[in-house]
């Protein structure tokens, strides 16, 4: 038996205080969107082709509408958005900074809801410093990650290293694989560990000064430098973000191209944000 007061698991609600954070933070995110040049769009909830940013299709919730054609729930943002953004509103719209706020909805009852924003040929760095910019205003200090998917993908590609050393980060296989500059990149963490690539191969050390010179462009201090860090991530083909409060992830974010179109983005998990403030002043009393 279902109780009337029940709500399904993974759904949200907030209330009093809750509520009221919520509504703050939402607040402060448009205002300083606004005052950035961010023009804010609010997107459909029911969505034709939510199917093409997702390789595995049991997240989607889906429906039908009423000639029968499959509709999925709105379970990523950026995809849509940008979709519209270029091939809908662009004929009319020149704009090309984008903000919202609204939650993802996905199998079987998740709701998650985010702040984020989309620039078409944005860059990498402008991304990261509107987000911790964002998240200070919040009153956070988290660590700031910052990555590149494309090095992974080059381990594996060109030099037979296994995608699960990477994703698991094990020391011990990668110990075994004998390779000195390979065992300096796990040993890059600091922006200065990346001044010195003369033994790094050519393609890394490519997409190492990447990282280098966008990270010096960041106004945030707080950086870690991840070089090996993977994970299939929708989209994004380059430099990418993660933002954490102890293990919590905050925010992430990066470079991406969908279809034709560059841009680059960032997502604020708002319900996260609200739990670690909340935690945080309930450690204060």
């Amino acid at each position: 038996m279902i109780f009337e007061h029940e709500i399904p698991t993974g759904s949200r609600l907030y209330f009093g205080k809750s509520a009221k954070l919520k509504r703050t933070l939402e607040n402060q995110a448009s205002e300083n969107f606004e005052a950035l040049g961010y023009e804010e769009i609010v997107i459909p909830c029911f969505s034709y082709h939510q199917h093409d940013s997702f390789d595995d299709k049991r997240c989607l919730v889906r429906v039908n509408d009423e000639n029968n054609h499959e509709v999925t729930l709105r379970a990523d943002i950026t995809a849509d958005l940008v979709r519209i953004v270029t091939k809908r509103i662009g004929r009319s719209v020149n704009h090309k900074k984008w903000y919202y706020i609204q939650p993802t909805l996905s199998f079987p009852t998740t709701e998650r809801y985010q702040i984020g924003a989309e620039v078409i040929d944005g860059s990498f760095e402008e991304s990261i410093n509107n987000a911790m910019d964002m998240l200070e205003k919040f009153a956070m200090q988290p660590v700031l990650q910052i990555a590149n998917i494309k090095i992974p993908k080059i381990l594996h590609d060109e030099y037979g290293i296994d995608y699960e050393i990477l994703k698991t980060m094990n020391m011990e296989k990668i110990l075994e694989l004998d390779i000195a500059w390979v065992i300096k990149l796990v040993n890059i963490h600091r922006v200065e560990d990346l001044k010195d690539m003369h033994d790094m191969p050519n393609d890394i050390a490519y997409e190492l000064t990447k990282i280098y010179d966008a990270s010096r462009k960041i106004h945030y201090k707080n950086i870690v430098i991840s070089p090996l860090y993977y994970a299939n991530m929708r989209y994004y083909d380059s430099l990418t973000f993660r933002v954490f409060e102890t293990n919590t992830l905050l925010a992430q974010g990066g470079t991406y191209r969908i279809d034709d179109c560059k841009a680059s983005g960032f997502t604020i998990y708002t319900d996260r944000c609200i739990e670690s403030i909340i935690k945080r002043d309930k450690g204060k009393k």
